[in-house]
């Protein structure tokens, strides 16, 4: 996994605790997995590029476009509702590797 999705992963993870917390916000955000799916891949051409667990047991998943550079943050709860965490633009996919910890590189 790249250092920038790894990020925004992390980013989402922190995000959605707050979201959950707040069913109304939750309410706003959220919608059947099929649903938002059909969106991201219709009208923003988006694929799914990374995938997680999150602490919750609900499944965290990045999608973009490396057409358009749009990106979108997912979570989907244990019982089924996927809710949007973040969306942005400027996508990338980058090749960097972890340095190993006591590694001067």
């Amino acid at each position: 996994m790249t250092t920038r999705i790894a990020t925004l992963t992390g980013a989402a993870l922190l995000m959605a605790t707050p979201l959950f917390a707040a069913p109304a916000l939750a309410q706003q955000n959220c919608a059947q997995r099929d649903q938002i799916l059909d969106r991201l891949t219709s009208k923003y051409g988006e694929s799914r590029q990374s995938i997680g667990l999150a602490p919750n047991s609900g499944v965290v998943e990045v999608f973009a476009s490396t057409e358009t550079g749009t990106w979108t943050i997912l979570m989907t709860t244990p019982n089924g509702v996927t809710c949007l965490i973040a969306s942005g633009q400027a996508f990338e996919t980058l090749a960097e590797v972890a340095v190993a910890k006591g590694d001067d590189a």
